[in-house]
């Protein structure tokens, strides 16, 4: 029997990459979307694109996750561990720091040499500078020194340009310059080590969105995503200024 010729078209390529986001088969997602992009010319759907952030955001959590685990085993056991178990430990995490970097670097190089060239004006320029921001943010994370300093002001740069195009062009309450907002603000925290930054850009972010969250012409979905990210702003405005209350005692 000769051999059956396949060829999956767009809507094909959708269907299985949602399929495996389902069944959280993350790398086969990326695979899926990253066909659709080589052969669109970068051009994604909301969805598409939605599909691509989801992916590469859990596999990237999972490694985060299991970095502190290890981080926090060693400072707890620093005193009751063996010498081996000790280098048994911070190979694990050495190995963990890879492959997130690794991701990181991955998602960097799509979103530089195809998606941000290639994005309109708007909520997809603003999506894609905003996910640069976020894995140079974790770049920052997993690096020291002098990468640190790099990757840390590469982020920065990234999270700057995609605050000012949304400022241009979205409105206060869309939940992606919201997202990005929040995110902004976890970089001060975070990587700069900002409170005082932090609660500034959420603050404003907060009240410029809650001035006009009640317009009638929101969709009820972005409603509904921008109330989200309005709690998860709120909450870290309060942890926040809480953090910079006890400093200042």
């Amino acid at each position: 029997m000769s051999p059956v010729n396949v060829t999956l078209s767009r809507l094909d390529g959708l269907f299985i990459a949602r399929l495996a986001e389902q069944a959280e088969r993350y790398h086969d997602v990326i695979a899926q979307i990253k066909s659709i992009v080589h052969s669109t010319n970068a051009q994604l759907t909301s969805d598409e694109r939605n599909l691509l952030s989801i992916a590469y955001k859990n596999i990237t959590a999972s490694f985060r996750t299991s970095w502190r685990t290890i981080d926090t085993l060693q400072r707890n056991t620093v005193h009751h561990s063996t010498w081996q178990q000790r280098q048994l430990m911070q190979r694990q995490k050495e190995r963990i720091e890879q492959d997130l970097i690794d991701t990181c670097k991955d998602v960097v190089e799509l979103l530089e040499r195809f998606l941000i060239p290639a994005a309109n004006p708007g909520e997809e320029k603003v999506f894609y500078c905003k996910m640069r921001g976020d894995y140079y943010r974790y770049l920052a994370e997993m690096s020291r020194s002098q990468t640190h300093e790099q990757y840390a002001a590469t982020s920065l740069d990234a999270y700057k340009f995609a605050y000012k195009h949304a400022l241009n062009t979205l409105d206060p309450a869309h939940p992606t310059r919201l997202g990005l907002a929040l995110n902004f603000a976890v970089y001060y925290h975070d990587i700069r080590q900002s409170p005082e930054r932090a609660c500034f850009l959420a603050k404003h972010a907060f009240d410029e969105a809650m001035a006009v969250v009640t317009d009638v012409s929101v969709h009820p979905q972005s409603l509904e995503d921008s109330l989200t990210i309005l709690h998860l702003l709120k909450d870290d405005l309060l942890l926040w200024a809480g953090e910079m209350t006890v400093e200042s005692k």
